[in-house]
């Protein structure tokens, strides 16, 4: 590592100048007023009562897992919620976890991974260039485990605050060089019969002569999607009311507000939980299970603005979500909930403050991603697999081995 001192150089100028108008670099004052307003409420979240680990659930195979994603959530993103909400004393519900372990997140060409490189390896078990999803960097395509799941018989299901067709969800069930092609992405998901899909990216599925399509086709896939059995929904209402086996909810043309009247991310977990839950049982009678993927998709963008107050709400509605699948897990006993990050944002360091979690101070290293390792939490039979440190390509494969899929990673014919 070089440190450099001494003369102002350009590159040295630019910085203070960044520094100047943005903050880069500089502490902030997490109770300063903040533009966004309503942004800085966190009084939908109900902190832990307890901060007793939940128990570890032994003697049971794994028959469901759910996979939360919180993007660009590190461990400073995590102790800013739980100072937050509760104070130094408190814990997130993730954080109540009885398995935790950490694991390395570069890319096959660069130490700092994006979301779509990233999401490649907790889906396929494979690395490969920032930008691409679900295949090598030769452009070998891998199936991903949640496809190795339903060719096993279980149902699938993607949730994520973003649109759909985002890097991380995209990640679990298409395949392309670019994770910018979101139209061929829409495509594969609706392709590949993923039984629940729940989030934004409504302009990405609807044909070019719709005034509010994002597509450069005529290819209406909210029809597609209809004809091959989905139940197709755009509100919080209709959701409450949608079965399965197909359900496709697009809440938004781009990315969720995550605001009313939206269904929180917690209400869409809940929802796919349940429809999966259904579906599994309605479809196969041997009960195979289910695999879904919830991303907290905000996080990242929170964090990339350098804005606290935003990353404090996103990962505390993300930590709604995972209450939920933990509250399912723990009834169900055959449930894995594993909870992380495809990647830290930000270089988020807490500074100061008190042990109420009032005024604190945080700084930012970046507006970028960092290559700094990231949690992992989980919870149910075999939990105590995902503890340690690896890489993040050991993710899916524990999943694969759990769920007795061979051979994976798999290259796909």
């Amino acid at each position: 590592m070089k440190q450099h001192r001494g003369a102002l150089t350009i590159a040295n100028l630019i910085f203070a100048v960044l520094t100047i108008l943005g903050g880069i670099g500089q502490a902030q004052t997490f109770d300063h007023p903040h533009p966004k307003g309503d942004m800085n409420d966190i009084g939908f979240y109900q902190p832990s009562s307890s901060t007793e680990s939940y128990p570890i659930l032994q003697g049971k195979e794994v028959r469901n897992i759910i996979f939360c994603i919180g993007d660009g959530m590190g461990l400073g993103q995590v102790m800013l919620a739980q100072m937050k909400a509760a104070g130094v004393g408190s814990k997130l519900y993730m954080e109540r976890m009885p398995v935790v372990g950490i694991f390395r997140t570069h890319s096959a060409n660069a130490l700092v991974t994006d979301s779509a490189a990233a999401g490649t390896a907790l889906a396929a078990a494979v690395k490969t260039n920032n930008g691409m999803l679900g295949m090598t960097p030769d452009g070998k395509k891998y199936q991903t485990i949640l496809e190795a799941a339903k060719a096993k018989g279980m149902a699938t299901g993607l949730v994520a605050t973003s649109a759909i067709t985002g890097a991380t969800p995209a990640a679990f069930a298409s395949h392309v060089k670019s994770r910018y092609m979101h139209e061929k992405i829409a495509e594969h998901l609706v392709e590949n019969k993923v039984n629940v899909l729940l989030g934004g990216g409504r302009k990405f599925f609807l044909p070019k002569s719709d005034i509010h399509s994002g597509r450069k086709d005529e290819k209406d896939l909210i029809n597609v999607a209809k004809r091959a059995g989905y139940t197709y929904v755009q509100t919080a209402e209709e959701l409450k009311s949608a079965q399965g086996p197909y359900l496709l909810g697009l809440f938004q043309l781009g990315p969720l507000t995550t605001k009313s009247p939206e269904p929180t991310l917690a209400q869409l977990t809940a929802k796919a939980i349940e429809v999966l839950n259904h579906t599994e049982k309605m479809l196969f009678s041997s009960k195979k299970g289910f695999f879904l993927m919830v991303e907290g998709s905000q996080i990242d963008w929170a964090c990339h603005d350098n804005d606290a107050n935003s990353t404090l709400r996103q990962t505390l509605l993300f930590d709604e979500a995972v209450k939920v699948a933990i509250e399912f897990a723990l009834k169900d006993k055959r449930t894995l909930v594993v909870v992380t990050a495809d990647h830290e944002t930000g270089g988020l360091t807490i500074e100061g403050g008190n042990l109420r979690g009032d005024d604190l101070h945080v700084s930012w290293s970046t507006k970028g991603h960092s290559a700094l390792p990231v949690p992992i939490y989980a919870l149910g039979p075999r939990a105590g697999m995902f503890s340690g440190v690896y890489d993040n390509t050991e993710v899916p494969k524990k999943f694969a081995q759990l769920l007795g899929i061979k051979p994976f990673p798999k290259a796909m014919e």
